[in-house]
C-alpha cells in the first residue's frame, strides 16, 4: 500500500494533482531501500545461528509489532541443538548424553511464550532445552512493521517525489512514472535527509 494517501499530499508539500504513479514508484523505492518487501506490519521467517555461549538471537525486521488479531509478534519458533562446530563442546559429559538420546539435530518447538523479547531491538533471549544445553540453531516466523505508517516515512515519501520531479531526466513529459526508472536515480533520490527517516526500518541483514 502507498504510504500517502491524496489526502496526505497538502500536509506534506505536495501538489494536489500529484499522480498517484509517483507515490507507488517512491513507495516501492523505499522498500527497496529499507531491503524489506514492506514498512506496514507483515509476516517473516528466519532462520539463525546462535553464537556459542549466548542464548540470543537478533532478527532482521523492525519494530516487532503484532498483527491486529495476535497478541505477540512471536508467531512460532522451533530450536535445535545441532551438531556443535570444532572447540564449541562446552560440556563433554551432557553432550555425550545428548548424543545417546539423538538429541542433535532433532527440532524442537518453543513456546513463545517463554521467549523474552525486545521489539525494538529484535532480540530473542532463548530459553535453555530440556538437557539445559543451549540451542544453537533457530527458526522463527514472526512479524514485524508499522501498525501506522509514521510522519518520518510519509516525509521521506514525499521528499523522494520532489527529488524525483526536480530530476530532468525523469520529469521530461511523462504520464506514468516507471518504478525501474526511479531504481536507477535511487542514488540521488534517497538524500541524506531521506536516508535518516528511514534508517530505523533498513533490514539488519541482506536477504
Amino acid at each position: 500500500m502507498a504510504y500517502l494517501q491524496p489526502a496526505d499530499y497538502p500536509n506534506y508539500g505536495l501538489p494536489a494533482g500529484t499522480t498517484a504513479d509517483w507515490i507507488t514508484a517512491a513507495t516501492a523505492l523505499i522498500n527497496s531501500y529499507c531491503r524489506r518487501p514492506d514498512l506496514n506490519v507483515v509476516e517473516y521467517t528466519e532462520r539463525l545461528r546462535v553464537t556459542s555461549g549466548s542464548q540470543t538471537v537478533l532478527l532482521s525486521y523492525l519494530p516487532l509489532a503484532p498483527l491486529e488479531t495476535a497478541t505477540t509478534p512471536l508467531v512460532s519458533i522451533t530450536g535445535r541443538y545441532a551438531r556443535p562446530r570444532r572447540g564449541e563442546i562446552a560440556n563433554e559429559p551432557l553432550f555425550e548424553i545428548a548424543q545417546a538420546f539423538s538429541l542433535p539435530g532433532q527440532w524442537n518447538a518453543i513456546d513463545p511464550n517463554a521467549v523474552d523479547f525486545d521489539p525494538n531491538t529484535g532480540e530473542l533471549t532463548l530459553p535453555w532445552n530440556v538437557l539445559g544445553l543451549p540451542y544453537n540453531e533457530v527458526a522463527v516466523t514472526y512479524t514485524a512493521g508499522l501498525a501506522t505508517i509514521g510522519d518520518d516515512v510519509k516525509t521521506a515519501c514525499a521528499q523522494i517525489v520532489r527529488n524525483a520531479q526536480s530530476t530532468p531526466a525523469l520529469n521530461a513529459s511523462k504520464t506514468k512514472m516507471d518504478t525501474m526508472q526511479m531504481q536507477y536515480f535511487s542514488s540521488s533520490l534517497v538524500d541524506e535527509t531521506v536516508q535518516a527517516w528511514l534508517r530505523p526500518y533498513i533490514a539488519n541483514r541482506l536477504g
